[in-house]
């Protein structure tokens, strides 16, 4: 074992704006989130990661940064930044930071200096290109939606942005912006946090020779992600920072978003031999149960659920450490996607707890997620507040591709807002959220789904997530010990088995609605079992002939 504070952590990641608001103005802020820091300990988690907080117009609610160094107006000041450190510190709490270093907002100074002209000395921190034959300089589309180039009249050149026009890509192999990005980072080490989240970190580099990519069949634009995405270029860049800010401090956790990653090369970025990130964010899980075709919630597929799980649970410590994650600020709700949010909704969001905390990687809790907060499904048009949302609505809608029915079945199961609803504290106006109308539409039912009742309710998903997170913390075999799993191709169960220092930990899932019978393979050798956890009342312990109810979850440990 190779033992680090990160590795044996449970994190919770805030979305600030959606978490409580405490100055009533609709918003959620950082004063706010101090509030609830007693809540977030008495859950049981060590670390927690906040989307943005800095100075940006939120066209993107954050992801376009202005200023580097501030702290955005509706979050509150650098001061209350001073003070979560101080409080988070106070209770042997730890914070990883956001930051997005791949663009930034269009209004960032940088940008406002870079279209002036184009021997301004901050031109070349972006891209720039002229156009070819009347139009942009190739067919790339934004993952937003619309074209990936900008024109802007200033300079009559176009700008890159694979995200929003508001959000220009920085250009990497400008060494003075690179010297910018690592003093920026510096300022925020020494405030005190303890790590790094990096958005889009494998977008770094772009291929500068701007060829045009296939145009699949019903799409716009051309297909660019190979041109813009983990590209040899971008693990320099990597390198870089990691040798000159964060191997300063070995204590520091220095985490990547990277999509198109997975277990089968995720140590492209994590091995230890890189020098590169600690722990990677990949995509995996964020799709699984979702649907686009028909466009209504989907079933999960098990045995690909069951091949990514456990290809990541089997790659070797020194390719990487993994994070557990299966919901976050872009995805949708993970009860809604991969459990049932209606029948079977405590036992199907405990059973996804059961699988989280009971695999090798650092948990990250999506705010929500332990009292089992569920996909917006009665939001209308006039609801969505994603960037991403009017960007589409655009290519789809007023274009005629689809109807407007058609797009909101699709935005109920997959818009990223679903998973960006006011935090539901109590059964009272807003949720308890705040005072004030919320920024976005508090989900219709926060009355049944609230912190206050669930702390009342021993049975509560809230309650089960405390009692997981205890066990994982008491059982070292859950963090670093093997992986085996049992009955691969079984169409409805997952099960496997940790093991450490003669420890073994066997844990038993029935992901569907249907009763399963599990029996302990005859090859494996016990005298007895305990009953760890279960989100069922039950004290079976004949693991040779268990008939598992619909969504049901154990954890034994046997001797």
């Amino acid at each position: 074992m190779n033992r680090k504070w990160w590795k044996e952590s449970v994190a919770y990641q805030v979305y600030v704006r959606s978490f409580k608001d405490s100055n009533g103005d609709g918003i959620g802020d950082l004063q706010g989130l101090i509030e609830k820091l007693d809540y977030l300990k008495d859950l049981g988690i060590d670390v927690i990661y906040l989307n943005p907080i800095n100075k940006s117009p939120n066209y993107d609610n954050g992801y376009d940064i202005s200023d580097f160094r501030d702290i955005m107006d509706e979050f509150g000041t650098m001061e209350d930044f001073d003070q979560l450190i101080k409080e988070l510190h106070k209770r042997d709490m730890r914070f990883i930071i956001d930051m997005v270093i791949n663009h930034t907002s269009h209004l960032h100074p940088w940008f406002v200096e870079s279209r002036k002209s184009k021997d301004n000395p901050y031109r070349d921190y972006y891209i720039w290109h002229p156009g070819k034959n009347g139009g942009p300089p190739n067919n790339w589309g934004s993952f937003f939606g619309g074209s990936a180039w900008e024109y802007d009249e200033a300079t009559g050149e176009y700008y890159l942005h694979i995200f929003s026009k508001e959000q220009p890509d920085l250009n990497w192999t400008n060494k003075n912006l690179r010297e910018d990005i690592k003093e920026m980072l510096n300022f925020w080490i020494d405030k005190g946090v303890d790590g790094v989240r990096l958005d889009a970190i494998n977008h770094l580099a772009k291929d500068h020779n701007f060829p045009d990519g296939p145009v699949r069949e019903g799409d716009l634009y051309g297909d660019f992600i190979k041109y813009v995405q983990n590209l040899p270029k971008g693990h320099e860049y990597i390198r870089e920072l990691r040798e000159e800010v964060f191997n300063k401090n070995e204590d520091l956790v220095l985490i990547g978003e990277t999509g198109g990653i997975s277990y089968h090369n995720a140590h492209i970025y994590t091995g230890d031999d890189r020098n590169e990130l600690h722990m990677t964010f990949h995509f995996d899980m964020n799709g699984m149960g979702k649907s686009h075709n028909p466009p209504e919630k989907g079933t999960v597929d098990l045995k690909e659920l069951k091949d990514k799980m456990t290809g990541w649970q089997l790659i070797k410590e020194d390719a990487g450490w993994v994070p557990l994650f299966y919901s976050n600020h872009d995805s949708t709700r993970t009860v809604s996607r991969m459990g049932d949010d209606e029948k079977y909704w405590r036992e199907s969001a405990t059973l996804l707890a059961t699988l989280q905390f009971t695999q090798r990687g650092t948990p990250f809790v999506y705010y929500g997620d332990e009292i089992g907060m569920t996909n917006a499904h009665h939001y209308e048009i006039e609801d969505y507040r994603d960037v991403s949302v009017q960007n589409t609505y655009k290519d789809y809608v007023e274009s005629g591709l689809k109807t407007e029915e058609q797009f909101l079945a699709e935005l109920r199961n997959g818009s990223r807002d679903n998973s960006r609803t006011p935090m539901q504290w109590n059964d009272q106006e807003n949720a308890g959220f705040s005072t004030a109308t919320p920024w976005i539409k508090v989900n219709y039912n926060y009355k049944e789904i609230n912190v206050e009742k669930q702390l009342a309710d021993e049975n509560s998903i809230l309650n089960f997530y405390k009692a997981a997170i205890k066990l994982r913390k008491n059982h070292l075999s859950l963090i670093y010990g093997n992986f085996t799993e049992l009955y691969h191709e079984h169409p409805s169960i997952y099960s496997y088995i940790r093991e450490l220092d003669g420890e073994r930990i066997l844990v038993i899932t029935n992901f569907f609605d249907k009763e399963a019978k599990f029996s302990l393979p005859e090859d494996i050798n016990y005298n007895e079992s305990q009953l760890l956890l279960a989100n069922y009342l039950t004290e079976e312990k004949d693991l040779k002939n268990l008939l598992l109810r619909p969504y049901e979850a154990r954890i034994y440990k046997l001797n």
